[in-house]
């Protein structure tokens, strides 16, 4: 294989992949060429070509044999470098430590589709747009770190990728990392077992931006914890930019251990909150609008999304899986997009989506966040630590259920309807004052219409 035939693929991988991935990735590769149906390459470090084989390899071999070349394995190589003796006065003028090991920080791939354009924004999410902007702009803030939490399909893996987009873009100077919890605990657990902690170390330490995703992963995870917790203290340290995010509050992230809660806690904790109609219908024409594009010709009737946006409600991810297999499904047929076809394409999601929450489950999972039994959550006490989650739980009773408040007493131990209207008022009047319980009512919420 020459290197015109390689040019040629790098040419390829570049449109395909991004540009930041194509610098970071396949621009370090050296051909060493192809024999036997294996292409073999000269990688900066092991850990290098582990990755590239992980996340490029099916590509490079899927363009190689469009090229004609008969490739069926990648393989990748560190050369072996004669030592060079490095006179005494000259040490000091070596690279600095910023300057070293830029090719071995490698990070999760970054979602082309993940930009702030391409972020929806309304009331639930709308603080979280803004910090995450204000983070991507590159300058000083008076945050840190950015902790963005919410529940499955909210966008906090859209905000993460975007601030990233947005920090490569305006100033590709920056060593930006990126990558999940489970990610930063596979590299320390892999540097321990190869006798490179310090390297990791270095690594990881040396960056500009670090942003974890998922941190509830590591809770439990103890020698992971200590080395996450003096990374972060590090980076901070050095007035380096940290964002993390997590399913849930700091706070709330049970086997977490306490010192890194209370870090976490330091900088802007911001909820992404369940969708409304408004953010969901918003979010269903932008990515209609993008089939219109992909699908030439292919029409949806009016109603249709407004439909949809009323009738799935459980996250994002269901959301958009939703349109695009209806706009898939009518393309195969060569169907217009109708209300009548929604209903049928999309029956099983629809039925899913329609499952109705009972008080009882309401009445065990307020029970369960308290601590409190069952029995006592619907018997005669009036002990305030038992009084309070019983309120709770008529509130949300209320709130999400279509049961009348006669019908709500009667599973509350056949309580009048007016001690349900009491408890659903005094919870009302507390959640604007009280911040704790403002917090457990979100907590409660996001689980109960999950």
């Amino acid at each position: 294989m020459t290197n015109d035939a390689w040019g040629r693929v790098r040419e390829t991988l570049a449109t395909r992949i991004g540009k930041n991935n194509y610098t970071s990735w396949i621009e370090p590769l050296r051909l060493v060429g192809l024999t036997d149906g294996v292409v073999r390459f000269d990688v900066p470090t092991t850990f290098f070509g582990d990755w590239v084989s992980r996340n490029f390899s099916d590509h490079i071999l899927a363009l190689l044999n469009a090229e004609g070349h008969r490739a069926g394995r990648v393989e990748f190589t560190v050369p072996v470098r004669a030592p060079v003796e490095v006179p005494k006065p000259q040490r000091a003028a070596a690279k600095p430590a910023r300057a070293r090991n830029d090719e071995e920080l490698p990070g999760a791939t970054l979602d082309a589709r993940f930009t702030f354009d391409s972020f929806v924004v309304g009331k639930p999410n709308e603080l979280a747009h803004a910090a995450a902007r204000r983070v991507a702009e590159g300058g000083p803030v008076t945050f840190n770190p950015l902790f963005l939490y919410g529940g499955v399909g909210l966008g906090k893996t859209h905000l993460m990728h975007a601030i990233a987009h947005e920090l490569q873009a305006r100033q590709p100077h920056l060593r930006v990392l990126y990558l999940s919890a489970e990610q930063f605990m596979y590299r320390f657990v892999q540097a321990l077992r190869d006798k490179q902690i310090m390297d990791f170390k270095e690594i990881f330490r040396s960056v500009d931006v670090l942003m974890v995703d998922d941190v509830q992963f590591i809770a439990g995870k103890d020698s992971t914890q200590e080395e996450f917790f003096h990374t972060f203290n590090a980076l901070v340290d050095q007035n380096k930019q940290i964002v993390i995010s997590a399913d849930r509050a700091p706070g709330e992230i049970k086997d977490l251990e306490d010192r890194i809660k209370s870090r976490l806690q330091c900088g802007l904790v911001v909820d992404l909150h369940p969708t409304d109609y408004e953010l969901r219908l918003g979010i269903l024409q932008q990515k209609a609008e993008y089939y219109r594009q992909q699908y030439k010709g292919l029409e949806i009737s009016g109603g249709v999304l407004e439909f949809l946006a009323h009738r799935i409600t459980t996250n994002v991810r269901v959301l958009e899986g939703a349109l695009t297999r209806l706009f898939a499904f009518a393309s195969l047929v060569g169907r217009e997009i109708t209300l009548e076809l929604a209903q049928d394409c999309l029956a099983d999601i629809l039925r899913a989506s329609d499952r109705k929450l009972t008080i009882e489950e309401i009445q065990r999972k307020v029970a369960e966040h308290y601590n409190i039994r069952l029995s006592d959550m619907i018997g005669p006490k009036r002990l305030r630590n038992i009084a309070r989650p019983r309120q709770v739980a008529m509130y949300f009773a209320k709130q999400l259920t279509s049961r009348s408040l006669p019908e709500i007493g009667r599973r509350f131990g056949g309580r009048d309807h007016t001690t349900i209207m009491h408890g659903v008022r005094k919870i009302e009047e507390l959640m604007t004052t009280d911040s704790q319980l403002s917090d457990d009512l979100q907590l409660l919420r996001r689980q109960l219409q999950a």
